[in-house]
């Protein structure tokens, strides 16, 4: 797939401002996983979603316009530590909020640190997606950190977990924003949702 075009679009609180009539796809992770540079590495623009060293930037649902074809929706990560309780439950409903009510949600990519064993909170997040029929995908992120036979190594550990719940593991991609590793192979992926679509 050829990005021709990304621009932002809007940012929104509430599911039911978001724009609507294109495919949705979702990005989601923990605070700090790397979803700003991975955005930017998929998109081809190096400041198109911000980047920070600290943990917890995006607070909104944000939309950007791929090629005229369809929104990346860059969604706040789930864990704030450094919040309090009720800001953290206005995070939770409104990311509740969008994936169980956008009409045009089409894939939720589940960003991981790769160089973690698995989380529980996760796992959680990833058997929730299950438990609602959402369709997912899982990202391992920032694979140029650790040695390939550890990246096996760490996927092995998280599928293994996994399959304590899952009968049949949903796909899975290993990336690196900063060598731009998996980069066609998540792009294809959506490219073959979006023809499977038209």
């Amino acid at each position: 797939m050829k990005i021709k075009s990304a621009q932002f679009v809007v940012s929104n609180t509430d599911w039911r401002k978001c724009p609507s009539g294109k495919p949705e796809f979702a990005f989601i992770g923990r605070s700090n996983v790397g979803k700003s540079s991975l955005i930017n590495m998929l998109t081809g623009r190096k400041a198109l979603a911000k980047t920070s060293g600290k943990p917890g930037k995006t607070r909104l649902i944000n939309h950007f316009l791929i090629s005229e074809q369809w929104y990346l929706v860059d969604l706040p990560g789930y864990g704030w530590a450094k919040v309090g309780k009720q800001q953290r439950g206005r995070f939770e409903e409104m990311i509740t909020g969008y994936l169980l009510n956008s009409p045009h949600l089409t894939c939720v990519f589940v960003l991981i640190d790769i160089r973690l064993e698995p989380q529980a909170i996760d796992l959680e997040f990833i058997n929730w997606l299950g438990e609602n029929g959402l369709p997912l995908a899982i990202v391992f992120t920032k694979a140029d950190k650790q040695s390939r036979n550890k990246n096996i190594r760490s996927v092995q550990m998280f599928e293994k977990a996994l399959l304590a719940s899952w009968e049949e593991l949903p796909p899975r991609f290993i990336t690196s924003s900063r060598q731009g590793t998996g980069r066609n192979e998540l792009l294809g992926y959506i490219e073959g949702i979006l023809a499977s679509l038209s």
